[in-house]
Formats: structure tokens, sequence, C-alpha cells
């Protein structure tokens, strides 16, 4: 369906309007949530839209029926923090305009911080604490409430303290590196070209963590696929362990591949269902020349490690909850013991409390292991917890790079200062 008829759909569907009324109805609210060129949109199908643009389209299909109240559930959670930041906008001005309450159901106290007036807190079903933003963030009273705050990633600005002094080994070089998707038929003269990573460079050093930060769009996923060979590059070099593996061939690769592991944003997806946690963790050591007696054994060592129980090995994906899923991930990945791992927003679907245990799991694994670590993220807040060294891009560039201290504290780059901006909540918490 197009959205402008899903849009019309909400209205027919309650019997408001003519077919001619509900599409004028349509192309006002597309204008009223502040989409461009409300008649093309009108027209197109979602998977056209960038995420904002869905959100809005949502956000327009909830206002068809000119609700009294909005109930808005997780709207924010699988967007860039710009776009976060323009979707809040984009409802407090509806709200105030439309005089309309609105119920907004989340997970990150940073958008509470800049949406609410009042806040409930929930645990377990129950009604755990309630009162004005300001007291519940400021001076929480139960004991969950304390702990949800306390495991919120906070921007403080500081560098992250190392056990030892950074290895003079350079374990990863990236000079150069491009990529360009094409889609559409050039045959007919419509093929579209979008450049997704241009002319990145950057280094890393062995047992530190890169932070690639940006908005959805940027490049930064593209990247990752990129250092891993999911994807071959166009052109530029990726120097892993003093060896260009844009220049190898899969068979050539392979050998290396186990030294390059990633964790990926859904543990769910990424997790076979048909398999047990066993066979998940084992199928690709043994692929490798591991026997499976021994396979077995570092499985279970690791899911011990991660902090499940030995139970674990025998059950399926879907017996687990996503914070534990992405435990398993984890130890899938550390089966191989490699050199450098790559998270694409690795902890981006976990609410805070389970999202400060995948950060220290992390930062646990790296200090112990020496592992290196490309760590993907559109939330700032997060990467000035495990980052050692920050890389934001923009439209597929590497347009800033620094500490912590520099990025989120003396930005050079007008978009690294507008990303920092766009953060919800910091000024209302700390305040």
């Amino acid at each position: 369906m197009t959205l402008g008829e899903q849009v019309t759909e909400v209205m027919a569907a309650h019997g408001v309007g003519t077919k001619a009324s509900r599409r004028e109805r349509a192309l006002q609210l597309l204008t009223e949530v502040g989409l461009p060129d409300p008649e093309l949109m009108y027209h197109q199908y979602p998977f056209r839209l960038s995420g904002g643009q869905r959100q809005r389209v949502m956000i327009a299909m909830a206002l068809a029926l000119e609700p009294t109240v909005l109930i808005a559930d997780e709207p924010t959670t699988a967007l860039d923090v710009t776009t976060q930041a323009q979707i809040l906008k984009l409802i407090r001005d509806i709200q105030r305009r439309k005089d309309m309450s609105v119920m907004f159901i989340t997970h990150d106290f940073g958008v509470v911080a800049e949406i609410a007036d009042s806040v409930v807190v929930m645990e377990k079903g129950r009604i755990v604490e309630q009162g004005s933003a300001d007291q519940v963030l400021k001076s929480p009273r139960h004991p969950y409430t304390q702990r949800l705050s306390a495991a919120v990633p906070r921007l403080t600005g500081e560098d992250r303290k190392l056990d030892a002094p950074a290895s003079d080994e350079t374990i990863l070089t990236v000079h150069g590196l491009c990529k360009t998707y094409r889609s559409g038929s050039a045959l007919f003269g419509s093929q579209r070209v979008v450049p997704a990573v241009k002319d990145a460079s950057f280094t890393l050093s062995a047992g530190r963590t890169l932070g690639i930060v940006g908005e959805s769009g940027s490049g930064k996923s593209s990247l990752g696929r990129l250092l891993i060979k999911l994807q071959d590059s166009d052109s530029g070099q990726i120097l892993f362990e003093g060896k260009d593996i844009v220049k190898l061939s899969e068979s050539e690769f392979r050998p290396l591949r186990p030294r390059i592991q990633m964790i990926f944003q859904d543990p769910f997806a990424s997790l076979n269902p048909r398999s047990t946690i066993g066979q998940i963790l084992t199928v690709g050591p043994v692929a490798h020349g591991m026997p499976y007696a021994q396979a077995r054994e570092e499985a279970r060592a690791l899911l011990s490690h991660v902090g499940l129980d030995a139970g674990a090995f025998g059950r399926y994906p879907h017996e687990f909850s996503g914070g534990q899923r992405q435990r398993i991930g984890i130890a899938r990945a550390l089966m191989f013991k490699p050199k450098l791992l790559i998270a694409d927003e690795a902890v981006s679907a976990l609410d805070v409390s389970i999202q400060a245990q995948i950060l220290k799991l992390l930062d646990q694994i790296q200090r112990e292991t020496g592992v290196s670590m490309i760590f993907i993220t559109h939330d700032l807040r997060v990467a000035s917890q495990i980052c050692d060294e920050i890389a934001v891009m923009q439209k597929g560039r590497v347009v800033e790079r620094g500490p912590p201290s520099q990025i989120f504290l003396k930005p050079q780059s007008n978009y690294t200062r507008e990303l920092v901006a766009a953060i919800p909540g910091e000024s209302r918490r700390d305040s």
C-alpha cells in the first residue's frame, strides 16, 4: 500500500468522510507532520522512506481521527539523535497546537527528560513510582528507579580510563575506502547511484575501541560490512595485521575470517531459530577445523563467562530475552578468539539497565583478552562510555576523529556540534 492509502484507510475503516475528503485530509496530515512534497509522498511506498520519515507517517495515521489522547510506544528508539530530536519536537508541537494529551512509552530516560511533564515508572507490571519529571529524574525514591537512572549512559566528555598504556601495535589501518551502491536499471537510464562510504581513513591500535558514530544513512553499518568483507569495497585499503584484505579473494580471506568477528544489532534475527545455542556456537569453529569436543567445551565455558547458565547450551533462541540473546551473540563471536570485534548497534535495541550490563561485559572482555573493537552506534552517550577514540561519519565521510573529550566538549565540525546538541535530556537531568 502507498502512504496515502495507509493514511486514508484509517479514516475509511471508521466511516469518516468521502474518498475525496479523505484524500484531502491525508495530504493535510502529511504536510502537518513535516514531510516534503506531500503529493509525491502520498503515492510513495514505505520502503522508499527513511526511518524518521516513516515515523512521521505513523504519526499522521495516529492523528487522522483527531484523537484527544495519543499513545506513543517507543516511537524514537531506533532513530539517530538528530532524527529523534526532530520527532520529539514534532510530537511536542502537535500536542501544543491541538491541546492533546500524550502517553509516551520509552525505556530512554533522556527522552523522558526531553518530553515528559510527569513520569510513571513500572517494574514487573506494577507502578513503583510516579511524580513530576523533575522529581523522578533528579530525586528518584524507589530503588528500581534509582537503578534505572544510574544505568543511563551520560555524556561525561571524559576519556576512557585504560589499564595499560596504548599499544604501539596498529591492528587495523583503513585508507581511502570507498563503496557505492547502485539500484535500478542502467539500460533505461534510471539507475540510482548512492555513495555509502567515501574516502574513509583511520587506524585502530591493538586492544582499543574506536567508535563510529553518525546519523542513519551516514555509512556506519556499510563501513562495518566492508571491514568484515560481507561486501566488497570499490577502492581503498583495509590493512588487517599488515595484510590488505581488500585484495584477497574469498578463499584467501577465509583463514583470516575467524580473526574478525561481528556482533549484530538484532541478536534474534542473527541466531538460527531452528538450532540450539550449542549448535549455533559450535558450527563455525567446527567448520574451520576445531574438533567438536573442544568446541563444545569452549562454548559451555563462554556461556558461563557471558553470564548464562549451563542449561543455555541445549535451549533455543526464542527461550531467551533480548539481553540474553545479545550475550549469546557475543559468545558466538568469541568462539574464534578474534583479534577484532565489530559491534554494529549492539545495544541499541536494549533497555538502559540491560544496555549497561552488555557494555560492562564488552569492556570486561576487552580488558581480559586484549581484543580490539570497532563500536558502531547512533547513540553518542553510549560511545562516550566505551570508546577510546571516536570517528564521526557524515554522508559516507569521516568528518572528525578524536578522543571523547575532544569530540563531545570541543567538537571541530559543525555536524558533530549538531549531533551533540541533539542528545536528548542532558541539560534537564544534570541541572
